[in-house]
């Protein structure tokens, strides 16, 4: 970046840069490499498919519908989809295609990520056209940003992947904002940097500090910093509106909704679980060096059985694809080469990129570099628990240096190495080459690792061929030819290096059970079954354990009430009384709490859980099942399927209410002697105008959306109605049409006070007012006592 005080701007550009010529390039590479998702054949798996696109199909079922996605019943008994960051809610591409498709596919949902991540590589292309770059290095380090490093191998989480292609547009819109002293590109910036912070993740807060510091070093870099500063506040001051208009909103949401969540902030040690190992570092050479492609058995790296059986425990954890560093040999290689050995990324229009990269490298590294306490002090670090997550903004910055080294070559700028430098060179690619043959030769498995060095070689060479045609082209003047050649080169290296593998691409028909036109017997027998029982106070609720890693938020696209779900973020008071956890993929995963100690327990009847599906034999899961305490109904291909005959209805008019420890209820498990929820609600405060005593009443559900529930009372002498429904405080009532005061009942659920007759009872989901009230109470809180 520069700034419009910064006598080291790039020169204007050359209007013979063919920006049309290296869009089509980039264009038609992603096209070759993204094709495996894009033709249908293959989807992007795991949580891509087992959570975020549940997410998408509610969203455009919800919209189509004319409903709100703002609150979904078909996970965790409930949940506030528009304080979760990856509802997807707030993401400009999949937003659009919720809107665009009620029943969005797999190849939309994927095209989408590939979309975000090809619009930041062009947001590249614009930046090596801005500086006059050549343009073969704005192809390679497109290319590299797309698909190298953890864009390619970890395109399954799909909120990071957002997150990357958005730090890449807000750099280049921010460097135009800066070079042009431009409020509009500054505004443009803080927009794009906006949705990029409402991915609420790890990426985003590492992407938001790079940026930072690349302003401060233009600025700080200038001849002139105090005018540098003056001149950058207007398009700054844009950016920030611009971000404020976007985020403040959506982050307020989240945060209100993490205090009352089981998200616990990550201390020091354990945010040291999720470094990256330094043997990892091989792979920007050797891709798939230690197996991570796949199968499962065949990984060796750090960490895995096979390595600590010979090195020890690492306490690391870290799934396999989290630590692949490949870029494409041919930006890695001048990066070590023509970058660091000749000094070339130490020059003064990139070194500010440069200090970024190996300061993102050295937290990455987490608990192996004495740097990372120092980073971890940053705001906001300790919410999250990868260090090795910085491998997606290490990916794009060293993609720009890649590619910008590959200017300086065709260019004729880069330095001429001296006979040290390329004996340190090829030491570096001899050393690198001994040490991954060395260690897979150590851990026994060089069967796995001889494919990728040999591929390595083959690549080495096709590499070397290609920069010197390349040049050759460039010296005649033929800029276009010698992109498509290092366009070409780039496409064959990342699509064998980095192609489909068990971790970003497997068969879309395994996850059928996800379509919404899915033929499923399991699923349409839930539906079937849930349509039979449904009554005018009925609407019974579902669980689906340990079937399968995907199953879990099935219930989000068939509209069936789960008990659980998957989602790294959950209301706490939820885990507390059920003991949900993120996911239930295994037996071992389904927790219970002393409240609900298993499947026969007065929760669970509250609950309304009437079918339970499960992977394996229920007895598996729940050891303190007696025989008849459920009854099989079915064996389906993928579940065994139970019944609870105990279920209670999802709307209750009881007569009487009592005064309750709800603290000490979930503590002990233990409920108040003689409690039955069909006579009796338990609060824990009685209300200011409590209802008098009922006699033989009726309640039904008139209308049940995602945001809304209408019920309809008859209470000739008033009670209450008890919607087992999870408490959320910003759920509000009415009665009658007129405010109530919504009461937090049996520990879990919601109720209110009716009075004799008829009346309507209506639940609303109101979370910006909900906000405002919690915004406001916290101001008031924070705000000095009077003195004296």
């Amino acid at each position: 970046m520069a700034t419009p005080e910064d006598p080291n701007l790039p020169p204007e550009t050359s209007t013979r840069w063919p920006m049309a010529g290296v869009v089509a390039i980039v264009c038609a590479a992603w096209l070759c490499l993204s094709w495996p998702w894009l033709s249908g054949a293959l989807t992007i798996p795991w949580d891509a498919k087992a959570h975020f696109y549940p997410q998408l199909q509610f969203l455009a079922s919800s919209w189509h519908q004319g409903l709100s996605p703002f609150w979904t019943p078909y996970v965790f008994s409930g949940s506030p989809q528009v304080a979760d960051p990856q509802s997807l809610i707030f993401s400009p591409p999949y937003a659009l295609a919720a809107a665009l498709d009620p029943d969005p596919g797999f190849r939309l949902f994927d095209g989408a990520a590939l979309g975000t991540l090809l619009a930041g590589a062009l947001a590249i292309v614009v930046l090596f056209r801005d500086r006059d770059w050549h343009p073969a290095g704005a192809v390679v380090a497109a290319l590299a940003f797309a698909f190298g490093a953890a864009a390619a191998w970890r395109i399954q989480h799909i909120g990071q992947v957002l997150s990357l292609g958005y730090f890449a547009v807000t750099l280049a819109l921010l460097a135009r904002a800066l070079e042009r002293g431009s409020a509009g590109y500054g505004f443009a910036a803080g927009v794009v940097a906006g949705f990029m912070v409402l991915g609420r993740d790890q990426v985003a807060l590492i992407g938001v500090y790079v940026l930072a510091g690349l302003v401060a070093a233009a600025i700080l870099m200038a001849r002139r910093p105090w005018h540098a500063f003056r001149a950058s506040l207007k398009p700054l001051l844009a950016g920030a509106l611009g971000g404020v208009l976007i985020a403040t909103v959506p982050i307020l949401l989240t945060l209100f909704m993490a205090q009352e969540s089981n998200r616990p902030v990550i201390d020091f040690l354990e945010a040291g679980k999720g470094s990256l190992h330094p043997a990892a570092l091989l792979t920007g050479l050797v891709a798939n060096l230690y197996g991570a492609a796949g199968p499962l058995a065949n990984f060796w790296g750090a960490p895995s059985p096979a390595w600590e059986a010979r090195f020890g425990p690492l306490q690391l954890f870290l799934a396999r694809n989290m630590s692949q560093l490949y870029l494409g040999l041919l930006p890695m290689g001048l990066v070590l080469t023509v970058g660091l050995v000749r000094g070339a990324l130490f020059r003064r229009e990139i070194v500010a990129l440069t200090i970024a990269a190996a300061i993102v490298l050295v937290f990455a590294l987490g608990r192996y570099t004495p740097g990372f306490r120092l980073l971890f002090a940053l705001p906001g670090i300790d919410f999250y628990r990868r260090p090795a997550d910085a491998l997606f903004i290490l990916g794009a910055l060293l993609a720009i240096l890649g590619g910008y080294l590959i200017h300086l070559i065709l260019t004729g700028q880069a330095l001429r190495p001296r006979r040290w430098q390329r004996a340190v060179e090829a030491l570096i690619f001899a050393g690198a080459f001994a040490l991954s043959l060395w260690l897979a030769w150590t851990v026994g498995r060089v069967h796995v690792a001889a494919v990728p060095l040999v591929t390595a070689l083959l690549c080495g060479i096709l590499v070397m061929g290609a920069l010197v045609a390349a040049r050759g082209l460039a010296q005649r003047g033929s800029a276009l030819a010698a992109a498509i050649v290092l366009a070409g080169t780039m496409t064959v290296d990342l699509s064998v290096n980095n192609g489909p593998s068990e971790s970003t691409a497997l068969p879309s028909a395994m996850f059928d059970v996800l379509r919404n036109d899915t033929a499923n017997e399991t699923i349409a027998l839930l539906k079937r079954e849930t349509a039979r029982t449904a009554a005018p106070d009925r609407r019974d609720r579902i669980e689906l354990a340990a079937i399968d890693f995907h199953w879990p938020n099935a219930s989000l696209v068939h509209q069936l009430d789960n008990t659980l779900g998957y989602n790294p973020l959950r209301l706490g008071l939820y885990t507390l009384a059920t003991g949900a956890e993120d996911q239930v993929a295994l037996p071992d995963q389904r927790r219970f709490t002393p409240l609900m100690p298993g499947y026969r327990s007065l929760l669970a009847d509250m609950l309304g859980l009437r079918f339970i599906a499960t992977g394996v034999p229920i007895e598996q899961i729940d050891k303190t099942l007696r025989p008849g305490d459920l009854r099989q109904i079915a064996r389906t291909r993928d579940a065994y399927v139970y019944e609870n005959p105990r279920a209670l209805p999802r709307v209750l008019l009881v007569p009487e209410a009592r005064q309750a420890d709800f603290d000490d209820i979930l503590k002990t498990g233990r409920w108040p002697e003689g409690f039955d929820p069909g006579r009796t609600v338990l609060l824990d405060r009685i209300p200011s105008q409590p209802a008098g005593p009922a006699a033989a009443g009726s309640v039904a559900i008139r209308d049940y959306g995602t945001t809304e529930v209408t019920l309809a009372v008859d209470a000739p002498a008033g009670g209450y109605v008890v919607l087992n429904d999870v408490w959320h405080p910003w759920w509000q009532v009415e009665v009658g049409g007129r405010p109530a005061e919504m009461l937090r009942a049996n520990v879990l659920f919601r109720a209110v006070a009716v009075p004799p007759g008829r009346s309507t009872v209506r639940f609303v989901f109101r979370p910006l007012e909900g906000l405002w009230r919690d915004v406001t109470a916290e101001l008031e809180r924070r705000r000095p006592a009077p003195k004296g």
